[in-house]
């Protein structure tokens, strides 16, 4: 008779986190971007026209609100964009050569989890955007606006996003990367993030602050920064996950061929 596999506990542990890690994740980010740059910068290329596209139709309906909606939006939906680059680093961290085909296939392999996911988080941002609307209601019609409305208006709205923005990030810090590297589903993969967020509230603080940053620093550039500083902080989640999370009870996942059977058993492992 062929013996039951053991049941996997309901969350993955994680490990102990330096303040400071938020940086060597950064700098592993970094050096995957040069390893892979077309690639990357493809993918940051396509980020920025997006950006510009939101950016534009936000003008031509001369609406601060829809701009701020569609920015929010677009960085909510952040981490399930960002699968192709944790796909390539961890090719790259199993010494697999990166292919983009393999990106697609390991996103068509474990397309159901990540749907279930996306619609987690698009539910979020439909509330938020709800809640974003109803502020409106407190508030004079824009022409009204004097500084000082302007300002309670976007401390306000600032407040109520920084809410729906830390689920977000509890939720989607470590599960999309865990999703791809290992055979697990969504609900541990989600346990298991939020979890480890809340178990290194100092490091993932300073993760946190540092995508904040590095985006705004890309907006600032009109976008442009976009096309490098995007796909590091994707190569860098995928350090993220493999520095935090101790993954090992469960199987490897697919897309790394043939050679995922003697490094690749080590990828919880630095």
């Amino acid at each position: 008779m062929p013996t039951e596999e053991p049941l996997k506990p309901l969350l993955a542990p994680c490990r102990d986190l330096p303040t400071w890690i938020a940086f060597s994740w950064l700098r592993a980010g970094w050096q995957d971007f040069r390893q892979v740059m077309k690639i990357s910068m493809t993918y940051g290329l396509v980020m920025m026209l997006i950006s510009l596209l939101i950016t534009w139709v936000a003008w031509q309906a001369h609406s601060v609100v829809l701009a701020i909606a569609l920015t929010a939006g677009f960085f909510f939906l952040g981490p399930i964009i960002a699968i192709g680059l944790y796909s390539l680093s961890r090719q790259l961290s199993n010494q697999v050569e990166p292919q983009f085909l393999r990106c697609l296939k390991e996103g068509k392999k474990n397309l159901g989890n990540e749907m279930v996911l996306s619609f987690m988080f698009l539910i979020v941002f439909l509330i938020w955007a709800r809640a974003a609307s109803m502020l409106h209601i407190f508030f004079p019609s824009y022409t009204a606006m004097q500084l000082g409305d302007w300002l309670t208006f976007l401390g306000v709205g600032t407040a109520v996003g920084a809410v729906f923005a830390a689920i977000i990030f509890c939720v989607g810090a470590f599960s999309i990367p865990m999703l791809m590297d290992r055979k697990v589903d969504t609900v541990t993969a989600v346990v298991t993030s939020i979890n480890a967020v809340l178990k290194n509230k100092k490091a993932m603080f300073v993760w946190a602050l540092s995508i904040i940053l590095l985006t705004v620093l890309g907006m600032v550039t009109f976008y442009l920064g976009f096309v490098v500083l995007l796909p590091v902080i994707g190569h860098a989640t995928w350090h993220a996950y493999r520095d935090t999370i101790d993954a090992d009870a469960w199987e490897l996942g697919p897309g790394l061929g043939q050679s995922e059977s003697a490094d690749a058993s080590t990828s919880g492992n630095k």
